[in-house]
């Protein structure tokens, strides 16, 4: 059984194709127009193991915000089909990821109810040209579309740039560990028999 799936959404402020492989080996080969973003996304895919393609063109005349945001339900949506019935799946998964000073905690449950809780603080407003407050849009819409709780909290760190790729890398690392397959699990891993 493959666990693939492409998803697009194209509308007046973005053109969005992206294709995952949840059995991947963490290969990237993104296109967003957001050079910082396309950043996090390569790292997302490297630490999740699933392979990840994204084809992106937004309003980046006017600002980053579309084509990031857009990005997190596109990608939550491929994530959703590939993941099926989720059938021998971990369901959970948890991380804890260092980047030099900064610290955070990522938690997943495939649980069919997506929804995201952020207690990730950065001072800095900027990465480059990247407004940091985009990593909260891209992961609401992750999480949301993917029909995952999420919960990011920073621990600790001071760099803008160190507290979002350790957000992204310890959010892969937990969603790899529940996209896992478990060969203990027969079906669906919940007690009402469906996620």
């Amino acid at each position: 059984m493959t666990r693939t799936a492409k998803a697009v959404r194209a509308t007046s402020e973005t053109d969005i194709g992206l294709s995952v492989d949840l059995d991947g080996a963490g290969v990237s080969d993104v296109e967003t127009g957001v050079p910082f973003f396309d950043h996090m996304l390569c790292a997302l895919a490297r630490h999740s193991l699933i392979d990840l393609t994204v084809r992106a063109k937004g309003d980046t005349e006017v600002d980053d915000h579309h084509t990031v945001e857009d990005t997190g339900i596109v990608l939550g949506q491929a994530l959703r089909e590939a993941l099926g019935e989720k059938r021998g799946i971990r369901r959970f998964g948890s991380a804890l990821v260092p980047l030099d000073e900064a610290l955070v905690m990522a938690s997943v449950d495939l649980s069919g109810r997506g929804e995201l809780y952020w207690d990730v603080r950065i001072g800095p407003d900027k990465v480059g040209t990247f407004d940091t407050e985009l990593g909260h849009e891209f992961f609401v819409g992750l999480a949301r579309e993917a029909g995952m709780t999420l919960h990011l909290r920073l621990v600790c760190g001071e760099n803008a740039h160190h507290i979002l790729e350790a957000t992204f890398k310890a959010a892969a690392r937990a969603l790899r560990e529940a996209v896992e397959s478990d060969p203990r699990v027969e079906g669906v891993p919940s007690t009402k028999g469906s996620l």
